[in-house]
C-alpha cells in the first residue's frame, strides 16, 4: 500500500499497488486501486482493518475500491506505509475478476 499525491491539490491518498514488480520495473507508472475510509457497502469494496495488514497500520477501518483503478506516475508516490495480507490480496483479485468477467 502506498500514499500518493494527486499533484493538483497535493492531498495525499492511499492506494493499493496492483501491478507486479516486472511491470513496475519496466514502466514509469504503477497500476493501483483506491483505498478509502468512506465505506458505502457496495459490492466492489473489500473491507480492510489492521488485522488485514502484514506490515503497517490503518488509522481507521477502510476499503479497497476494486472498481476504482488508476495508473499513476511513480514520481508522485510519497511512501510505502504497509503491506496487505495475502488473503486480502486474493479478495481483491477475485473482485477484479468479477468486474471484468462477462
Amino acid at each position: 500500500m502506498m500514499t500518493y499525491s494527486d499533484m493538483t491539490s497535493m492531498k495525499k491518498r492511499p492506494v493499493l499497488v496492483l501491478s507486479n514488480d516486472l511491470y513496475n520495473k519496466q514502466t514509469e507508472d504503477i497500476i493501483v486501486a483506491a483505498i478509502t475510509s468512506n465505506i458505502r457497502g457496495i459490492d466492489f469494496e473489500i473491507l480492510i482493518d489492521n488485522e488485514s495488514m502484514l506490515e503497517g497500520t490503518l488509522p481507521k477501518v477502510s476499503c479497497i475500491r476494486s472498481d476504482k483503478i488508476y495508473t499513476l506516475s511513480k514520481e508522485i508516490i510519497v511512501k510505502k506505509y504497509g503491506e496487505l495480507s495475502e488473503t486480502k490480496v486474493q479478495d481483491v483479485k477475485i473482485k477484479l475478476i468479477e468486474i471484468l468477467s462477462n
